[in-house]
């Protein structure tokens, strides 16, 4: 018996994987993150198959439908929204499944932030703009950040931000990003990116507040911060396809090009 952690992606079900959809279609028992994940994703789960949302559900109610399946033998698909090696919430799903030697794997999913930059039609790392994402979140009442993963230290890095669970804290990011990016550096916040009424809001660090409550957004959206956001023409190509430069698949005419295999 195997319990398989699923990445739903954000939300479409034409996102999840080939792996994802056959192994939901196998597995005779389903759990899913209800708040996060729509039906029509597990709708693939086999004639029969116990199917719960455990949005309502805790930890401890989890993992007794887990134990339980265990016991009769059946594999568990649990899926969740993303990919769930981000916030997915199941390290402490695997402590539990080690602790009563339950097997267990992970099938990766679209994550939120990638879904979301397909949805801007945008590159997220433009050459010599910025080429690093942080992906992060605000620190709430339920889990509080570490010591050093704060908001302050990821500004000043100058990197696009991926922020999430913050949408009800947009007062405190623009007071904290302000300094750091400028008033005018672009800002989109996706609001259930993958669902038939996902939205994207554009604005900037001294608007997308106002923007974001006049749609009245309070929560399943991801904020994303950075000068690679904006629509731009004038940045350098990157070094990948430049005929000058040569590498191993594409070595410049009349030059012998070694591979190093060292590296």
């Amino acid at each position: 018996m195997t319990v398989f952690f699923i990445g739903a992606g954000p939300g479409d079900p034409e996102l999840l994987t080939k792996k994802a959809e056959r192994i939901i279609g196998e597995c005779p028992v389903c759990l899913y993150a209800g708040s996060l994940v729509p039906p029509e994703v597990v709708a693939c789960a086999p004639d029969g198959a116990k199917v719960m949302d455990t949005a309502p559900m805790t930890l401890d109610d989890t993992h007794a439908e887990i134990k339980a399946a265990h016991d009769r033998g059946e594999n568990v698909a649990r899926v969740h929204s993303g990919d769930p090696s981000l916030y997915g919430a199941i390290a402490e799903q695997i402590r539990r499944l080690r602790a009563d030697g339950i097997d267990y794997q992970i099938i990766p999913g679209v994550p939120a932030y990638a879904a979301m930059a397909a949805e801007m039609k945008q590159e997220l790392t433009i050459p010599e703009i910025a080429q690093s994402i942080v992906l992060t979140r605000m620190s709430m009442q339920s889990t509080s950040m570490p010591e050093g993963e704060t908001l302050e230290n990821f500004a000043r890095t100058g990197a696009t931000l991926a922020i999430h669970l913050a949408v009800r804290n947009m007062r405190e990011i623009e007071r904290v990003l302000v300094p750091h990016y400028g008033e005018d550096c672009p800002v989109v916040v996706g609001y259930r990116v993958g669902w038939p009424d996902q939205m994207l809001i554009r604005g900037t660090l001294s608007d997308i507040r106002k923007k974001v409550r006049s749609e009245k957004i309070t929560r399943t959206a991801l904020i994303m911060v950075g000068p690679a956001l904006r629509e731009m023409q004038d940045f350098k190509d990157s070094a990948l396809y430049d005929p000058s430069i040569p590498h191993v698949l594409r070595p410049v005419t009349g030059v012998d090009l070694v591979e190093d295999h060292n590296t």
